[in-house]
């Protein structure tokens, strides 16, 4: 299969199993998906439907049993731990449902740990982590450690992280599950604003609403690819606006 160009995320015939004592579990079967620069991509399914396994593969988390995955056409097959430590580091924002914020760390300071991670400067790791708290309108609870925020404002700072190191790639994994629908509302308008700054998104999520906002709508049922869609009313939008 040939690769576009501009595909950030190439998966050709991808598939991972697990073998759990005498059983093997297909999480995932035959997976060919192109994601290109800019896309936003929502991954649907229903639970068992290996949409999380697919975003673990996906943010280097995981690797597959058997296919090619290929991330800024690099072949991620032939890549040492160190060099995919450094891409989920450098290339790849992860943002989760859970926040998982160091709890005795202020906002702040969580926002700045891959930068740590990174090797960056005290000053200049400052300055980025001030940029990432404001641009997430998060800058009057720098100093709040996370049982001292909101869901919401936790997960800010979770995305503020996420975007600390300027990534190319936001992999968001059920982001609005611990919130509220007003507060998810609120998130997800975030994500918008990230996607028209220039970032790929894709995003996990079982629900409809959320799954609307993205601009391409793959569904997955069993470990395959049920359907794979443009989000008919983010078009319709465009042409209106057009």
């Amino acid at each position: 299969m040939q690769m576009p160009v501009d595909a950030m995320i190439h998966l050709e015939d991808l598939s991972k199993q697990y073998i759990l004592g005498t059983v093997r579990i297909d999480a995932l079967q035959s997976i060919t998906i192109d994601i290109l620069r800019n896309e936003y991509v929502a991954l649907m399914g229903p639970s068992g439907s290996g949409k999380s396994t697919l975003m673990n593969v996906i943010g280097c988390l995981d690797t597959p049993t058997g296919g090619r995955y290929s991330l800024n056409h690099q072949d991620v097959a032939r890549l040492s731990d160190d060099q995919l430590a450094v891409i989920r580091n450098r290339e790849i924002g992860f943002v989760f449902q859970t926040f998982n914020l160091m709890p005795r760390l202020t906002a702040l300071e969580n926002v700045v740990l891959p930068l740590i991670y990174a090797g960056m400067h005290k000053k200049e790791r400052l300055e980025r982590g001030l940029e990432m708290m404001e641009l997430v309108s998060l800058s009057d609870r720098m100093k709040h450690r996370p049982n001292e925020l909101s869901g919401g404002q936790r997960q800010r700072v979770a995305i503020a992280r996420a975007l600390v190191n300027r990534p190319s790639i936001i992999l968001a994994d059920e982001p609005t599950g611990n919130l509220d629908s007003v507060t998810s509302v609120e998130i997800m308008g975030l994500f918008d604003e990230i996607h028209a700054k220039g970032n790929t998104i894709v995003l996990v999520t079982h629900e409809e609403e959320i799954a609307r906002h993205a601009h391409r709508i793959i569904r997955l049922r069993d470990g395959l690819v049920e359907s794979d869609q443009p989000n008919m009313r983010v078009r319709q939008e465009k042409a209106t606006v057009g």
